[in-house]
């Protein structure tokens, strides 16, 4: 099993650790909750939640998961998530750990879940792997994620934007394609819906958004 930092530096991201509690609270007053009841409606078993933040999605898990792996490398995000595993009805245990080097063993949990971090993580291609490496036979990876615009003139905006955005989102990214990078990776996609994520009717550069499950080949 990967120790949680092994060969690789500390994730320290001290003024969006103290913003972010904020941010995601706007959302979820503006639909981020329902997306999140969506995204794990289907999870079951023994779970790993990738860049678990501060515990959003603690209170909707439904009660056929046993644990909840959460792994989660910021400092700041990772004792809010402890705090808020103290009150989550399902088992949680929260552990320090990166998207690309997993704390977590070979063919050990029934589903992987990425809410809102493949946009963040620097290296999308090996967190992926290192999802399906955790993942059993079959397992499924459950994933939320706002995207790169199917709309040309939109994913312009979004690339010029960009320029800057991760400066300011802790490392966040808005022109990656999230699920082409999941079936790049060897999942195979159940379902899959896109949406645009409005608020106040409105759209942001983050708006275009996609929820869906992939499954990792049983061979």
């Amino acid at each position: 099993m990967p120790t949680a930092t092994a060969g690789q530096s500390r994730v320290r991201h001290p003024l969006f650790a103290r913003i972010y509690p904020k941010i995601n609270a706007y959302a979820e007053a503006h639909g981020a909750v329902e997306h999140r009841k969506e995204l794990l409606a289907g999870t079951k078993g023994c779970v790993v939640e990738v860049g678990a933040g501060t515990g959003a999605n603690f209170p909707h898990y439904p009660a056929q998961v046993g644990k909840v792996i959460a792994v989660e490398p910021e400092p700041r995000l990772r004792a809010l998530a402890t705090r808020a595993a103290a009150d989550s009805s399902v088992l949680v245990e929260v552990r320090e750990g990166r998207a690309e080097n997993l704390p977590v063993a070979d063919g050990s949990v029934d589903g992987v879940v990425a809410s809102l971090v493949l946009c963040s993580i620097a290296d999308v291609e090996g967190a992926l792997a290192e999802a399906a490496r955790v993942l059993r036979p079959g397992g499924r990876l459950y994933f939320y994620e706002h995207i790169r615009s199917a709309d040309p003139r939109f994913a312009r905006k979004q690339r010029r934007i960009n320029i800057i955005w991760p400066l300011l989102g802790g490392g966040c990214n808005l022109d990656r394609d999230s699920e082409r990078a999941i079936m790049d990776a060897g999942f195979t996609i159940e379902q899959a819906r896109h949406f645009d994520f409005l608020v106040n009717g409105r759209t942001t550069p983050s708006s275009p958004c996609v929820i869906g499950v992939a499954r990792k080949p049983e061979g």
